[in-house]
């Protein structure tokens, strides 16, 4: 607890040499209820089909505080209040290594993942080289197979938990050279510490399916974990319903290959 009230302490003081008293103190509100206590019954609230396939409102959701401007790239931004106390852990230490760490995405709820779903599905959001896949891959599994290089579908998004964070840039080649490989590798050194995962590690022998590589998207492992054993235990392919393209889940097998298709050491 002294060593969350000194981070606490840290932020407010680095936030008020940044941004007018108004800001401060929105600041401050939003940081102290990211440290407030963890709810004692907070799996026996979550391990729930709802809550997993992400149909709730994070905003209206007691388990959860908006993101802090110093932390992210936009407000508007949400992340359970448990797992924000551990990102601003690691955020402080990392810090102190001259490293940058900012969340650009973090919680998205069925409703928003099924608008950047359907909007790749439709060809109003166009994928990788300006791709329209309405008009490229008119064939629906080949059409989803495309979407889930990189997007996952409503109901089965690590980002459904709020456990999960996307950080710094959206390409792997930012992490290869440079502070972004500073950055990540600082990350794969010290993540764990404060209980971070990386889900989407290379393909390979020990992860075969499910999304490309993400090296900047990182999991809280303490409320992941027992969330994904939930969904292993209670999903359907089956349940994967309510947009366009739904009818594929069960054809490809989003829940095998997909929802547990992550790094091992994530599980």
């Amino acid at each position: 607890m002294i060593r969350m009230l000194n981070i606490l302490l840290s932020l407010l003081v680095l936030q008020a040499c940044n941004t007018s008293t108004e800001e401060a103190v929105e600041e401050e509100k939003v940081i102290a209820q990211a440290l407030a206590p963890a709810f004692p019954d907070t799996l026996s609230k979550i391990l729930t089909l709802d809550y997993v396939m992400g149909k709730y409102d994070p905003a209206q959701h007691e388990d959860f505080t908006a993101i802090a401007l110093v932390h992210a790239d936009r407000g508007g931004l949400y992340l359970r209040k448990d797992t924000y106390a551990a990102f601003i852990e690691m955020y402080e230490a990392a810090k102190k290594a001259g490293i940058n760490l900012q969340i650009r995405s973090a919680t998205r709820n069925f409703a928003n993942q099924k608008r950047i779903w359907e909007g790749k599905w439709t060809g109003k959001r166009k994928v990788e080289n300006g791709e329209n896949l309405a008009q490229s891959t008119p064939d629906p599994k080949a059409r989803a197979l495309k979407i889930l290089r990189f997007s996952s579908m409503p109901s089965t998004s690590r980002h459904h938990w709020g456990t999960d964070i996307d950080l710094n840039a959206f390409n792997n080649p930012y992490f290869e050279t440079g502070k972004g490989k500073d950055l990540y590798d600082w990350l794969v050194a010290h993540a764990a510490e404060y209980g971070f995962c990386q889900p989407y590690t290379a393909k390979g022998e020990q992860r075969p399916n499910g999304y490309n590589e993400e090296k900047w998207h990182w999991s809280y492992l303490p409320i992941a974990q027992p969330l994904t054993k939930f969904a292993q235990e209670n999903m359907q392919d089956s349940l994967i319903q309510g947009f366009a393209g739904a009818a594929t889940a069960v054809e490809i097998g989003v829940l095998e290959k997909y929802v547990l298709g992550i790094n091992q050491a994530c599980l």
